[in-house]
């Protein structure tokens, strides 16, 4: 363990070192380009030094907002031939060379706490935004939702859960025996222990090429896609978002019809994610109605979707008392739990921080506390890394994370 002494300048520091005029990169070499969530918790980093730099990063995400509502996961503002799969690979027609596909939707959620903490220009950002965040939401519900009213994810690079478990068996009913050559960059950054096998990443690029031969045409989509999972993750994040957006609508009297009913719906598809014999919340292939039989990290986004769970804060517990680093991105008593793969049970801050947020407005002051405490703790210790082993929490993935560091100036660090 190297202990940082100084963690709130070194957070400081990567935040800037990161920053490249209105928008921040994750970090050098492994991301070289605007990510859509981790932009959206970066401006969280942001807002407690410099609450314009925190409004800028999300304005500047939505510029590369799609005419239909869709916002990218990933913009590539400017050319990087260290990236593979780049916008040539894509081939869309936004605003911006982007990827063709959303991330979780936090932006709305993160934008709703710099607007509540930037009591003097809050007002006029959040309305120039507004309509933009209800477009975004307004565009999922229109081409994400499954029959239950869950949110789909088209891609696992959408629920930015890469390689979760949840998505083993959708995965492997997919053929990329015809993917072609392509050249992996991420390994040549980071160890690959720490990433998605080739078996995983054939299947990424698959997905990918169906897309681009189908222009992005999401209804041609709907049955050309041979992945789409209902997932926590996505309906846990819009769950929140809607609810925030009609929370800024109805503050500042803005139109946003639609949305109470919205809410009602995504709250009866995320009723459809718990599995009973599980004891949690999961996911399920929305082709085939299969459950995935996994119990992640984000299944504990509960809360923050405004969602009360029994059996989940027992589950939560029990994590907290017997994992040294939680919350693992799966559960390490179940049978594909790697301590260091990427999202099979690396602990991730931004998530522990999304989970105590819930946790906080639900009322489990006690449990969201423990939950920041741990997380500090793992910060201090082991540094900025991308994410960490839940038992040891020895760093994994990228060095100098962007969102790490964000989490630690809003949340983990701030008694």
């Amino acid at each position: 363990m190297n202990q940082h002494t100084n963690p709130d300048r070194e957070a400081r520091s990567i935040l800037i070192a990161n920053d490249r005029g209105g928008y921040t990169i994750p970090t050098e070499g492994l991301y070289p380009y605007q990510w859509n969530w981790d932009s959206a918790i970066a401006a969280l980093g942001f807002a407690q030094f410099d609450l314009d730099r925190a409004w800028t990063e999300i304005e500047t995400l939505f510029t590369g907002q799609w005419e239909d509502g869709m916002v990218p996961h990933i913009l590539f503002h400017q050319q990087d031939e260290g990236y593979f799969p780049g916008p040539d690979v894509w081939g869309c027609n936004g605003p911006i060379p982007s990827s063709g596909i959303i991330q979780p939707p936090i932006a709305a959620t993160m934008a709703r706490k710099i607007w509540e903490q930037d009591t003097a220009f809050g007002d006029a950002r959040m309305k120039e935004l507004f309509p933009k965040l209800l477009a975004w939401h307004r565009w999922i519900m229109k081409w994400r939702l499954d029959e239950f009213g869950a949110v789909c994810t088209t891609h696992p690079w959408e629920a930015g859960r890469d390689n979760a478990p949840d998505w083993d068996n959708s995965m492997a009913r997919m053929d990329a025996s015809d993917v072609g050559e392509y050249q992996r960059r991420d390994t040549s950054h980071v160890n690959s222990d720490d990433r998605p096998t080739k078996f995983d990443y054939d299947r990424y690029i698959k997905l990918v090429q169906i897309g681009r031969d189908a222009g992005w045409d999401q209804q041609a989509l709907l049955s050309l896609n041979p992945f789409r999972v209902a997932d926590p993750t996505m309906t846990f994040t819009t769950l929140r978002a809607a609810r925030d957006v009609l929370m800024i609508s109805e503050k500042l009297e803005l139109e946003a019809e639609g949305l109470s009913e919205d809410i009602e719906k995504l709250e009866s598809g995320a009723r459809s994610l718990w599995n009973e014999d599980l004891g949690s919340f999961d996911s399920r292939d929305a082709h085939t109605g299969e459950m995935a039989e996994s119990i992640s990290n984000a299944s504990y986004l509960c809360w923050y979707a405004g969602m009360e769970s029994d059996r989940m804060l027992k589950g939560l517990k029990s994590v907290l008392e017997t994992v040294p680093y939680p919350v693992p991105s799966y559960d390490p008593d179940m049978p594909k739990f790697d301590a260091r793969r990427y999202w099979r049970g690396p602990t991730w801050a931004f998530m522990n921080m999304m989970i105590g947020f819930g946790l906080a407005d639900m009322e489990h002051a006690q449990q969201a506390e423990q939950l920041r405490q741990k997380t500090a703790e793992l910060i201090s210790g082991y540094g900025f890394a991308e994410y960490f082993d839940p038992k040891t929490g020895s760093p994994a993935g990228g060095q100098a994370f962007t969102w790490t560091a964000a989490v630690w100036l809003h949340w983990a660090g701030r008694a």
